[in-house]
């Protein structure tokens, strides 16, 4: 149902149709597609279509209200609307202000796949399913100012070597594309004697403003990222909220989405760790073929 809906998220959608994708009867395939995702089929395929209709606005000149009857909206007003909801800004102003990705809301998709099969009576709840979003966008070519360890290859070993303050240096940047980020860089991009990982925040290509002392600046090209994000959790337990979206990531299989692992291209990356967004990782990723 989930790609039946991405391949058709210009094109009107019954729920009969979702049930004729996946087997069931009407009644049954929207109950298990709620089960799975957390959201109706008719809520995934809105958000679905509003992420796809943000990325149109962004990356061509066509009217907004070109862009919502494309997306299947009958109107300019109930697409502005919808779309206020889900990203907390009108189309008009998410375009004249640029805005980035991380206003996108990633689309819900099942990774753990331990849900009953057609023909099944039962489903062990020991083993609940659990759910990430996944969501493919791109970074443009951009510059990443960022502050290097010695030997760290995480966080907490990066914190000890060079301390707690370089977040707040970042979170400073007014020219700042996204917010900051701590990163495992490529091997191609470790300078000798310095860490895998680091902490950065990402700059626009003609950023010219003076390198704080301590700190480099690097050119990095557009690249694709494949974002993780993990369901909400207690600030109390992110630690285990963070493992079980890792656990999730080595058994992601890129490829069921035309894409495959591209470690070369651009810095791994972490946001910081917000327990009511769930945690978010991006890996990097290139088309197959």
């Amino acid at each position: 149902m989930r790609a039946f809906i991405d391949a058709h998220l210009r094109k009107p959608v019954t729920l009969r149709d979702l049930a004729n994708a996946a087997g069931y009867s009407p009644f049954h395939a929207a109950r298990l597609f709620k089960e799975v995702t957390g959201q109706t089929p008719f809520d995934y395929l809105r958000a679905a279509r509003l992420s796809g209709a943000a990325a149109r606005l962004r990356e061509s000149g066509d009217t907004i209200t070109s862009v919502a009857f494309d997306f299947v909206f009958s109107s300019h007003a109930g697409f502005t609307r919808a779309f206020t909801r889900q990203f907390g800004l009108a189309p008009r102003a998410y375009r004249e202000q640029n805005a980035t990705l991380r206003r996108f809301l990633p689309i819900r998709v099942l990774i753990n796949q331990d849900f009953p099969r057609k023909g099944t009576t039962n489903m062990d709840n020991s083993n609940k399913t659990k759910a990430i979003f996944v969501q493919v966008v791109e970074r443009p070519s951009r510059k990443l100012l960022l502050k290097r360890g010695i030997n760290a290859q995480d966080y907490y070993a990066f914190c000890e070597e060079v301390g707690c303050d370089v977040w707040d240096v970042l979170c400073g940047v007014r020219e700042a594309l996204y917010e900051p980020v701590g990163l495992w860089l490529p091997e191609h991009l470790i300078l000798p004697g310095t860490s895998k990982y680091v902490q950065g925040v990402e700059l626009p290509l003609d950023y010219s403003q003076p390198v704080p002392e301590g700190y480099d600046l690097m050119d990095l090209p557009s690249c694709n990222m494949m974002v993780f994000q993990g369901e909400p959790y207690n600030d109390d337990v992110y630690e285990e909220a963070i493992g079980q979206v890792w656990e999730q990531i080595k058994r992601f299989d890129p490829t069921l989405y035309g894409y495959q692992w591209a470690p070369e291209a651009a810095p791994r990356f972490q946001l910081e760790p917000r327990g009511y967004r769930g945690y978010i990782e991006a890996w990097p990723v290139e088309p197959i073929g």
